[in-house]
């Protein structure tokens, strides 16, 4: 933390992700307002030194900085609403669930009253706030990140991904696409596993190197995309499409569904036809890239 004075801050909403939110502040030292529908919430955070607001509006007047960690980007609004014309001056920091579209329209919104705005998307379970394990995403005024940056490092650390309000929704939904396919390839597998007489938490920690491992992988990948070279792989296309071609036919053989890899599958036969079976698999980038043409 930088030796400037630190700013008041305020937390409207104080659900799963809203109380450790303040809490983190409270513990940083920061002066923290809190305020929530049901009062009762803020109890156990006045309890710790936390000034509880009776209105949104109260809460927002009392600081230069507004945390909104509320459900959704109508729970947002309809928290905010009565509050608009405290709003001027101040910087909101959604941290609700929000898309793309809703991002702009509530950053839009925020300029219409005279605020700041920075959406956040929390990589983050309420255990993970204000510890290296969490990371939140945020885009929108960069006046507003520079200046408050340290007060967002309190909650998680932060990275900046530019002006468009939306951007850090759009880098939300790449990350928990990511995600998912892991974890739905795990699920596959554990379901093919169990049917062969393996619990599912006996192959977990398997699993789990094996990830580790791939994730190691993915900086290769990576520059591989990012160059549009795909020549120098140890991991082709056609070696990936005879693994996946040996995956689903054993899926199938034990009535396990298949429409996990299938989508993978049709990528790399198709990138084999195009005659890249010897480029590396990173090369399947070139079919899901909006272009449509790929580079041969």
């Amino acid at each position: 933390m930088s030796e400037r004075e630190k700013p008041q801050v305020t937390v409207v909403g104080l659900g799963r992700m809203g109380v450790p939110i303040a809490t983190a502040f409270l513990d940083a030292g920061y002066a923290t307002t809190v305020w929530n529908r049901s009062a009762e919430k803020a109890d156990a955070l006045v309890a710790r030194g936390a000034a509880r607001a009776t209105t949104a509006a109260e809460a927002v007047r009392a600081a230069p900085l507004v945390i909104a960690p509320l459900l959704d980007h109508d729970a947002v609004r309809q928290a905010l609403e009565p509050a608009t014309e405290a709003l001027r001056g101040r910087t909101l920091v959604n941290v609700a669930n929000t898309s793309a579209g809703q991002a702009r329209d509530l950053a839009a919104w925020a300029a219409g009253h005279g605020a700041d705005y920075l959406d956040g998307a929390m990589m983050a379970l309420p255990r993970t706030v204000a510890t290296p394990d969490g990371f939140f995403l945020y885009s929108g005024s960069e006046r507003a990140f520079t200046a408050y940056r340290s007060e967002l490092e309190v909650m998680a650390p932060a990275h900046y991904f530019g002006t468009d309000p939306g951007a850090a929704e759009i880098h939300d939904l790449a990350l928990l696409g990511t995600g998912y396919a892991a974890l739905t390839g795990f699920l596959h597998a554990a379901a093919l596993l169990d049917s062969v007489g393996t619990a599912p938490q006996v192959f977990a920690p398997l699993a789990a190197r094996w990830l580790y491992g791939m994730a190691d992988f993915l900086p290769q990948l990576a520059a591989e995309a990012g160059a549009r070279t795909y020549t120098e792989g140890v991991s082709t296309i056609d070696l990936n499409r005879a693994g996946v071609d040996s995956l689903v036919g054993l899926s199938r053989a034990h009535g396990i569904a298949t429409d996990v890899h299938e989508p993978l599958k049709a990528l790399l036969d198709r990138r084999s036809a195009d005659g890249h079976g010897h480029d590396s698999f990173s090369s399947v980038f070139e079919l899901l890239r909006a272009t449509g043409h790929p580079v041969t």
